[in-house]
């Protein structure tokens, strides 16, 4: 529960702080008669990530035996793929995207085109929409699935409130330092998503175990106990995991972080030039 709710609280927060950020462009150029397209988009999005949702999820209980397997394996692994491309491009963006995006209501708004203001409704909302179902669908299979409903309703409740306060208040959120600490996190998630998915191919014969298992603490920590779920859902724990569950987990972890510091050294060069230009 606790892996959805962060999910759902990082997604709804991102939905809901561009929508406000919208909102609010609109207040400054007074078009809150434009308000209610806004609205129509957000509305769409929702609908389309629902059922978007829905059909992942019913594909998975379709399948049985190695089917099925093979599809949560996959399923698990392109979760976190595109987990990990939305924790680099928050990384890249979130310094930015306030003035990015009322950049974009300004052009559309002075073009009077309410189709442009809609399409930018709906795409901000159902990517993180798209994406949060896909997490969800994956994080199920390694949980209960009322456990990961009832978190994600949890986080989007939290993300709408949060987001209604930071826009109906003065109160200013570091967006920088939220997404550093939870984009933490959900390397960790992310991580586990993939040892996960191996796990499920290692099953199948699809991928070779190497060692199996590297170890057993089962008599420690048993999966089945309540720090073993918490840690299961959160990071892909598995007291008895296969060599190549390891080698992928921890390589995905390395991986990450020397991309993560390679950006942040980039971003660091193209701001000291862009000062040193201003000067």
């Amino acid at each position: 529960m606790l892996a959805s709710f962060l999910l759902a609280l990082r997604e709804g927060l991102e939905a809901a702080l561009i929508i406000g950020i919208v909102l609010g462009a609109l207040r400054k150029l007074q078009r809150n008669d434009l308000a209610p397209t806004v609205w129509a988009g957000v509305g769409s999005a929702i609908i389309v990530s629902l059922v978007a949702g829905i059909g992942l999820y019913a594909i998975g209980v379709e399948l049985e035996g190695q089917a099925e397997q093979i599809f949560e394996g996959l399923t698990m692994l392109l979760a976190a793929g595109v987990l990990t491309w939305m924790i680099f491009w928050m990384n890249r963006q979130s310094h930015s995207i306030k003035s990015d995006l009322e950049q974009g209501v300004n052009r559309t708004v002075s073009a009077a085109d309410k189709r442009g203001l809609f399409w930018l409704a709906f795409l901000a909302v159902v990517r993180e929409g798209i994406e949060l179902a896909l997490f969800l669908t994956a994080a199920t299979f390694a949980s209960s699935t009322v456990f990961m409903v009832v978190g994600a309703l949890l986080g989007l409740g939290t993300a709408v409130l949060l987001g209604w306060t930071l826009f109906a208040t003065t109160v200013r959120l570091d967006l920088r330092r939220f997404f550093q600490v939870t984009g933490i996190l959900l390397i960790l998630f992310a991580a586990g998503l993939v040892a996960h998915g191996v796990h499920e191919l290692v099953e199948t014969g699809l991928l070779p175990a190497l060692i199996d298992p590297v170890w057993d603490i089962n008599t420690l920590i048993p999966e089945t106990s309540f720090v073993g779920m918490i840690l299961k859902t959160l990071f892909g724990y598995n007291a008895n995991p296969t060599l190549m569950e390891m080698l992928a987990y921890f390589g995905y972890l390395i991986a990450v972080g020397i991309g993560l510091r390679a950006a942040n050294k980039r971003t660091e060069k193209v701001e000291a030039v862009s000062a040193q230009s201003q000067v």
